[in-house]
């Protein structure tokens, strides 16, 4: 993925939110770049992601994980499974931005533990190509969300590492005291600032739509990560689509 989006490419994903592999499975057979596994917000554990990462493996879609909190611990559990890269929610400082990254890479780079018979490591064998391969293409997504993080969005896109720099719309409005009112100067100003900062470090901005219908006008503003919907929602929306459908028939 760092390859794709260092030539320009625009990447496509969604959120899994149930914790459950034959719900993964089935959104990576869709065709997405990537999903987020999401353990901030979704339903599922830690125990649930390897039978996840198994549910991918007949698709191209790359495995992330949203993790609930910046413990380097758990990133590296995740990390050691295969996930191939990790969304980091509410950083609001470049401090803050650079234990994320140092999470994700080994010394002297950064903190992460050293473990060779690792799933990511193909057991063992495959250790030291995993080694080299996972500083050149772990992926590391900074959430921005707050009304802090837009303030201090240049200084945390200037650390060496950061990727992708992602706008949660809803907890970002809400922090700015507009609470989904996307079309809010306010909201605006922080969307451009954060643009403006990938742009000079060259990073990717990222961000969280509210349909697929949107990443025509996202892209253009400049954002080349988008992401839409979860598995929670499309099968309640489906559901209730198919109920209607018999209803009005």
């Amino acid at each position: 993925m760092r390859g794709r989006l260092a030539r320009g490419e625009c990447l496509h994903g969604a959120f899994v939110s149930t914790g459950y592999a034959v719900n993964t499975e089935l959104m990576g057979m869709a065709g997405f770049d990537y999903l987020l596994i999401d353990l901030e917000h979704g339903m599922g554990s830690e125990r649930d992601i390897l039978g996840q990462l198994h549910a991918l493996g007949r698709s191209a879609t790359a495995p992330l994980v949203r993790v609930e909190s910046l413990e380097k611990q758990r990133v590296h559990r995740l990390l050691d499974l295969g996930v191939q890269g990790i969304m980091f929610p509410r950083v609001e400082t470049a401090e803050e931005a650079r234990g994320c990254v140092a999470a994700m890479r080994y010394a002297p780079e950064g903190v992460r533990g050293v473990a060779t018979v690792v799933r990511a490591a193909g057991y063992g064998p495959g250790y030291e190509a995993y080694r080299e391969e996972s500083r050149r293409e772990l992926l590391t997504i900074i959430q921005i969300e707050t009304a802090a993080a837009v303030e201090n969005v240049e200084e945390i896109a200037a650390v060496e590492g950061v990727d992708v720099l992602y706008i949660g719309p809803m907890d970002l409005s809400t922090s700015l005291g507009v609470f989904r009112d996307y079309g809010h100067p306010r909201y605006q100003a922080a969307l451009d600032r954060t643009l403006a900062a990938a742009a000079r470090y060259e990073r990717v901005a990222g961000i969280l739509m509210a349909s697929g219908a949107e990443a025509r006008r996202y892209r253009e503003m400049g954002f080349r990560f988008l992401t839409a919907g979860t598995d929670v929602m499309l099968l309640r929306l489906a559901a209730q689509q198919l109920a209607q459908q018999m209803r009005d028939a």
